[in-house]
């Protein structure tokens, strides 16, 4: 698929069929990751995948953190429908979970070159994905129960997640693409 058709294709899946994804692929995924460019080439992401029972483990741990989400969107106003509810308890049903991590670092310049750092190597994964024929979702999760998923899933004590990936094959067919703004440089002579 040629470049630009992918990055124009790619959009956030959020329903998946049950097929597992192979290992071949998802390690394609973590090639283009890895390519991706980071502050003094320090490439601080490390990735942590769930499938099988691992996977089903995560849910069992994301159930809890809907608790949580249903107070948070109290707080700020909204309600919390059961859809969206049995998205984050399922995460669509997806057959594969990444965490990427980062190290933990209190320096604020450093840190905030790490999240840039991962946040393109995300980016690379996510477009992988799409040009493999699987679908991806970078979604923030529920931070409170962060903990008991870096348990789960084996990461340092010196490592900190900061994104959870859903991956699989799509269960919808092609969806339109939102519509994108593209007047958003500003250039000056």
């Amino acid at each position: 698929m040629d470049f630009f058709e992918v990055v124009k294709s790619r959009r956030s899946v959020r329903m998946y069929r049950p097929d597992a994804v192979p290992r071949e692929l998802l390690d394609k995924m973590f090639e283009a990751a890895s390519c991706a460019p980071s502050a003094m080439n320090e490439q601080p992401w490390r990735y942590y995948v769930a499938t099988g029972e691992s996977r089903r483990r995560l849910g069992e741990i994301m159930v809890q953190g809907t608790h949580y989400l249903e107070e948070y969107m109290a707080v700020i106003g909204h309600d919390l429908d059961d859809q969206l509810l049995h998205w984050y308890t399922e995460l669509g049903g997806a057959p594969v979970v990444i965490a990427a991590t980062m190290p933990r670092v209190d320096d604020e310049f450093m840190r905030l070159n790490k999240h840039l750092s991962v946040g393109a190597s995300i980016q690379n994964l996510l477009l992988a994905a799409r040009d493999l024929g699987l679908g991806a979702c970078n979604l923030t999760f529920s931070y409170w129960v962060s903990d008991e998923i870096a348990k789960l899933l084996g990461v340092p004590e010196d490592r900190v997640i900061i994104a959870l990936i859903s991956v699989g094959y799509p269960a919808d067919g092609p969806v339109a693409v939102a519509e994108r703004e593209h007047d958003i440089a500003c250039y000056l002579d």
